[in-house]
């Protein structure tokens, strides 16, 4: 069933006041937070890789708090097991049954804290619930709600003491983006602010979680003509051809991709999605998802640069029938 323009329009609306809302607390970051509750209205999670101290734990409770959700805060180590991130079933002596325990998982917004810093077996207890937004112990499977969003932070690779993320997990992201340090200006403004440590707090509710899902509903049924739909599956079939490519955008990433460019197009106040949506997103979603050669990694070519080569050979779509 394809929206209205009215309700494209308060979407719109919504959104950008969820945005400005976000905003108090990440200032001068207008486009990362549309990232992120891109993200979290395509029912999607976010990795960031970044540096230290630019203000990924304030994104994560400020989204929380304007969505009038819980948040929590999980910091990876070589030391934690997938029961500290997903929760365990303790036995009650006097109740004489079993009891789940629920871990941090089970929040609106979970900030897994330099994620590649964990051993693999602790990062893949992460799979089945960024997936099905769902967690099974012992047999039983427990649901973790809705909205549901992870934001996971990454440590530059070179670091010491990191793990990669394989590319199983990787694909789970529905973005990989940066929040990176404030303008001189904005720097100024929150260190004239210093005594204030935890800006989000003063963050209130724009909307409740039942109305994001109603917005996650509205997003998923924006009309995509085919022609957009063969527009991201040639980009995805340039990306595996690629000379300097060894693993490019798969199936899940397409259609992550289309789920996104939905959220975006109307959270621009429209109905529809135009090819300029899919060019957006190009980067945050196939950044992470594409796979350089070593020749293209010795040779010092990014995959920033691949994508713009892909997104430049491919041809754009020229009209819709909407």
């Amino acid at each position: 069933m394809s929206i209205t323009d009215d309700q494209a329009t308060w979407f719109n609306a919504t959104f950008e006041q969820l945005v400005a809302n976000v905003e108090l607390a990440i200032r001068g970051k207008g486009e990362i937070i549309r990232l992120a509750l891109t993200c979290m209205l395509s029912e999607g999670h976010l990795l960031l890789e970044d540096n230290p101290g630019t203000g990924k734990t304030q994104l994560a409770k400020a989204i929380a708090n304007t969505v009038q959700g819980t948040n929590s805060r999980i910091q990876f180590t070589p030391d934690l097991l997938p029961s500290d991130v997903i929760g365990v079933t303790v036995y009650d002596q006097h109740k004489q049954t079993f009891e789940f325990h629920k871990g941090p998982i089970f929040a609106t917004v979970v900030l897994a804290d330099e994620i590649n810093r964990a051993s693999p077996k602790t990062q893949s207890a992460l799979l089945e619930v960024m997936e099905e937004s769902k967690v099974t112990v012992d047999g039983i499977r427990h649901t973790v709600g809705r909205p549901f969003m992870v934001i996971a932070t990454q440590n530059p690779i070179e670091q010491a003491g990191t793990y990669r993320l394989p590319e199983a997990q990787l694909d789970r992201f529905l973005m990989k983006s940066s929040i990176g340090y404030p303008d001189h200006d904005v720097a100024v403004e929150l260190m004239a602010q210093a005594a204030n440590r935890d800006r989000s707090a003063q963050v209130n509710p724009v909307i409740a979680a039942h109305a994001v899902a109603q917005m996650s509903n509205f997003a998923g049924d924006v009309h995509v003509e085919p022609s957009i739909l063969a527009y991201i599956s040639r980009l995805a079939e340039e990306s595996r051809r690629h000379p300097r490519v060894k693993l490019g955008l798969s199936m899940r990433g397409c259609l992550a991709y289309v789920r996104a460019a939905k959220t975006w197009a109307i959270s621009k106040g429209r109905a529809f999605v135009i090819p300029d949506d899919v060019k957006d997103l190009a980067v945050p979603v196939m950044s992470h998802r594409l796979i350089l050669n070593a020749e293209a990694q010795f040779s010092g070519v990014t995959v920033e640069q691949v994508i713009d080569d892909l997104v430049a050979a491919v041809s754009v779509p020229a009209d819709r029938t909407v």
